[in-house]
């Protein structure tokens, strides 16, 4: 294995539940790793069971769900670890307040939108929580109840409801590929 690459880097992985961030961020972390990087997942729904457990819905619970995530993701970048988390991170203030502390620790921090319609995640939704939210039964659901600001200037926009994951890890690589963060594909694997 080699690493070619020594700067850690973060790859915040932003959008709706069901809009793909975690199937895109295991993609990206298999491929990242094959190229003889190291790389850690921070998935939304584990760091909720296992570091943030007990916080809840509100906005100061989201806020600081995504300050835990953000704080070990720098912990791993600024030693050279390329950490990739799946959050749905409703917030634009807090995410921008974790990219300003990873780049001040001389980490790379990569914002992915993962953009996919309301009418798409409920239609594809198999636990039925988007109907349920639309009816009014799960309060502080974002994107419907409770607020999601979008990215004004992702570094990558993914469609999830056009694309296919391998057509989107593609961009997603030749992004990190363009600023040195990963090592471009040996011709040999």
């Amino acid at each position: 294995m080699r690493n070619d690459v020594a700067q850690g880097a973060v790859v915040w992985f932003t959008g709706l539940s069901g809009a793909g961030k975690s199937t895109l961020a295991g993609l990206l972390a298999a491929e990242v790793g094959r190229r003889g990087t190291r790389v850690e997942v921070l998935d939304g729904d584990e760091v909720r069971t296992n570091l943030s457990k007990g916080l809840g819905f509100s906005r100061e619970d989201r806020d600081a769900n995504i300050r835990r995530i953000g704080y070990v993701a720098r912990l791993l970048a600024r030693n050279g670890v390329h950490v990739i988390t799946a959050a749905i991170s409703p917030y634009r203030d807090v995410r921008d307040e974790v990219r300003r502390l990873v780049e001040a620790d001389g980490a790379a921090f990569v914002e992915v939108f993962a953009r996919c319609p309301i009418e798409v995640l409920a239609a594809r939704d198999v636990k039925g929580l988007y109907a349920r939210a639309l009816r009014g039964e799960i309060p502080n659901f974002t994107g419907i109840s409770d607020p999601y600001e979008e990215p004004p200037r992702p570094d990558v926009t993914v469609h999830s409801d056009r694309e296919r994951p391998e057509e989107s890890l593609a961009r997603i690589l030749a992004v990190l590929e363009s600023r040195g963060l990963v090592a471009s594909p040996d011709p040999a694997w």
